[in-house]
């Protein structure tokens, strides 16, 4: 672009209308290239707003860059596959709390918090919207797959992705109000072995 190591320039020192100018000249070919990864509109559109705060609070750093777009890309790619693997093990650990042991030599105080966890996780379940339910209980307490889920319910893949994420965010947000919960949460890997 004809302005756009002006802009970088600029912003690296605290320019936001050449801020703002670069997030036009990207946003929506970022929106395109992210949702076209992660087959989900709500992801791609968490990517980019949380892509471009990043840049804006490491903006010093845009003086080194060379191809901005390249930047932007990989950048936002990083972002997106970090979040399915923390999406990943979020789920396992929902898993392991809903249904798993904790290892023999775990306190009392562990069994009592993963009790109350579970206890708040089945109640978070049962209040979540009811294809939002249908498809998280489908996909994790029965183990299909999220084609086979899609083909069930006549939905898209994509739709399927899309309430698993709204679900997850849901539950993730439900767990976090209650102490004992982070408790669970923040347990060493000895506890869970997959983090």
């Amino acid at each position: 672009m004809q302005y756009e190591k002006e802009w970088l320039e600029m912003a690296a020192g605290g320019d936001e209308l050449a801020f703002t100018h670069l997030f036009h000249a990207y946003k929506f070919k970022l929106y395109g290239f992210i949702s076209k990864l992660t087959g989900s509109p709500a992801t791609a559109e968490d990517v980019v707003q949380d892509v471009f705060l990043k840049l804006w609070k490491d903006r010093t750093s845009l003086r080194d860059v060379e191809s901005f777009g390249s930047y932007l890309f990989r950048m936002a790619q990083n972002h997106a596959i970090n979040g399915f693997r923390k999406m990943a093990r979020e789920v396992d650990m929902l898993k392991e709390m809903n249904t798993g042991d904790l290892p023999a030599h775990s306190t009392p105080q562990t069994h009592i918090a993963l009790k109350e966890t579970r206890e708040i996780l089945h109640r978070a379940i049962q209040q979540l919207p009811p294809r939002q339910k249908a498809i998280y209980l489908l996909s994790r307490e029965e183990g299909v797959k999220h084609e086979e889920i899609a083909r069930r319910l006549r939905i898209t893949t994509g739709t399927v992705k899309n309430h698993m994420i709204q679900a997850l965010r849901t539950l993730r947000e439900q767990l976090s109000q209650h102490p004992h919960s982070l408790e669970i949460l923040l347990l060493p890997c000895l506890v869970f072995p997959f983090c």
